[in-house]
């Protein structure tokens, strides 16, 4: 892979990613596997100014092992210096970049049980780190590099040089670093988002009416002072900077109560190391009364009863059918990339910041005005090429927002 193209994809990260500032602090979370280019990250960051760098490694093949050996007690823990870590850089005003490149059938040998007790024991830990990076109080960004099993999921009929080399170049593109210029091209496509949020915005819609030939059937109501976002997002000192690279859509929150009908999934969803695959949800006033999953369906049974919020949706978000990722024809495994190629929902929290005044009101506040709340947010995709959906103004008019799969 050339040099000269990653250099410029991890300035890409730390210039419009997460817009370090000068003598400002970044964490980088990241498989141990992505450790070169972990490396140009950091060095990045220095040439802009950092005042330090921390590295947070994940070794996904020992947490395997933990799973598979540790005793069962062990997954309803946390430990303390982990949650500090976390949250005393958090106070400290740092930004964070996590990196994702999880095997996406790591763990599907492992007792679900335990994945989703240590999953829940991080999140509550780390609640309150979690409820201020979704509130944008510090710079954050998502961002993705190959590793060899990932790789080979997606490319399973070439060898592991060959798959590696492919979904780079794959991830390259998606980013838009072979660009002359992938800063400005970024500002060029911040601005095109900007225009679609600008005009769903302007819009005002009281409902979202979704249908396709998979059998969804959806109506989402959006709660009053409902704020659709996408591009870049302004953390408490008004820094713009952009959480996920790639991104293509724009998003909001529903209503909490006020979702009814029957969405199918478009796409596997990759969760805790394990395949979720052609599933069906039904949803009444709110809330998943009825789920059906071809695979993993255990695994969606654990995510849904994680805790009361997991059951309904905490984001709507658009992607257009013929964006750059979908055009690509290629399915990621990878919730970064394959939720940028589709109309997708999320399980659990909404993200305060989507509600007018969100990111000042108390728990209560939010909950009264139908802000979702939980410890997980996990996407899942149901754009298709033929899905239709029509907004519903507050005085009944029907406009249609995507046809065949496309803005309108």
């Amino acid at each position: 892979m050339n040099n000269a193209e990653l250099e410029k994809y991890a300035l890409l990260v730390v210039k419009t990613g997460i817009n370090l500032q000068k003598d400002q602090t970044l964490v980088i979370s990241s498989p141990i596997e992505c450790a070169p280019f972990t490396r140009l990250v950091a060095e990045a960051a220095y040439s802009s100014g950092a005042r330090d760098v921390v590295l947070n490694w994940v070794d996904e093949l020992s947490s395997k092992i933990r799973f598979l050996h540790a005793p069962d007690e062990v997954f309803d823990e946390f430990p303390e210096w982990r949650k500090e870590f976390y949250l005393s850089y958090l106070r400290g005003g740092a930004a964070f970049v996590s990196i994702s490149a999880a095997d996406p059938e790591l763990l599907k040998d492992v007792n679900p049980e335990k994945i989703i007790r240590a999953q829940k024991a991080s999140n509550t830990a780390l609640k309150e780190y979690r409820e201020k990076i979704m509130s944008h109080e510090n710079s954050w960004c998502v961002v993705s590099v190959p590793t060899v099993p990932w790789a080979k999921k997606v490319f399973p009929d070439v060898s592991e040089e060959q798959a590696v080399k492919l979904l780079w170049d794959a991830i390259l593109t998606a980013v838009r670093v072979p660009s002359a210029d992938p800063i400005k091209e970024w500002d060029e496509h911040k601005a095109r988002l900007k225009e679609r949020r600008d005009f769903l915005n302007a819009s005002n819609f009281k409902y979202l009416h979704y249908k396709n030939d998979l059998g969804t059937d959806l109506t989402i109501e959006l709660p009053d002072g409902h704020i659709w976002m996408g591009g870049s997002k302004n953390n408490a000192k008004g820094i713009d900077f952009v959480a996920n690279i790639p991104t293509e859509e724009v998003f909001t929150l529903p209503k909490k109560t006020g979702i009814n009908g029957t969405v199918f999934s478009s796409k596997p969803l990759v969760y805790n190391g394990n395949l979720i695959e052609n599933f069906k949800l039904t949803f009444k006033d709110g809330k998943v009364v009825e789920y059906r999953a071809e695979q993993g369906q255990e695994i969606l049974k654990k995510l849904i009863e994680t805790d009361e919020g997991s059951s309904y949706l905490g984001e709507v978000a658009l992607v257009p059918y013929d964006s750059p990722i979908s055009n690509a024809k290629i399915l990621f495994y990878n919730t970064l990339f394959d939720e940028n190629a589709s109309c997708h929902l999320a399980f659990g929290k909404a993200y305060p910041t989507c509600i007018k005044n969100g990111g000042t009101l108390s728990k209560e506040a939010l909950e009264e005005r139908g802000v979702n709340d939980s410890l997980v947010h996990v996407d899942f995709m149901i754009g298709t090429k033929d899905l239709t959906i029509t907004g519903i103004t507050p005085s009944g008019e029907r406009i249609p927002v995507f046809v065949n799969g496309n803005f309108a």
